[in-house]
């Protein structure tokens, strides 16, 4: 069974840094894009940020400058490098990514993974 499964988040002081982490395993054929997402209290699930295979990203203006998403294609592995963290970044934090499984007939599928709890405050 194919699944996504994040870690790295916790507790950090305004101004500092946290990285996320998202392995992809199971039945995995390829992955297409591959990205993370936030959803704060009481708001609706964002797009933070996206890279697709040949590298290019693309970032939610609010996190521009701050946070860079990379990944590693041999590992299926994502992560997520957040510096300046601002209280208003206090999310929880998934990992989305497309993925085609080794049963080809199935196609490219969407997963979510459970979620990692990233606070920011003093």
């Amino acid at each position: 069974q194919t699944q996504l499964v994040e870690s790295g988040g916790g507790l950090v002081q305004p101004g500092g840094s946290l990285r996320l982490s998202c392995a992809a395993s199971g039945s995995i054929f390829s992955i297409n894009a591959m990205s993370w997402y936030r959803q704060g209290p009481g708001k609706q699930r964002e797009l933070v940020a996206t890279i697709v295979p040949g590298g290019r990203t693309n970032y939610a203006d609010s996190v521009k400058g701050r946070f860079t998403i990379s990944r590693d294609n041999a590992k299926n592995m994502v992560y997520l490098q957040m510096n300046s963290l601002k209280p208003e970044d206090t999310a929880a934090y998934y990992c989305y990514a497309v993925i085609r499984p080794q049963e080809l007939a199935l196609g490219w599928r969407a997963y979510w993974g459970q979620g990692t709890q990233v606070t920011v405050s003093s």
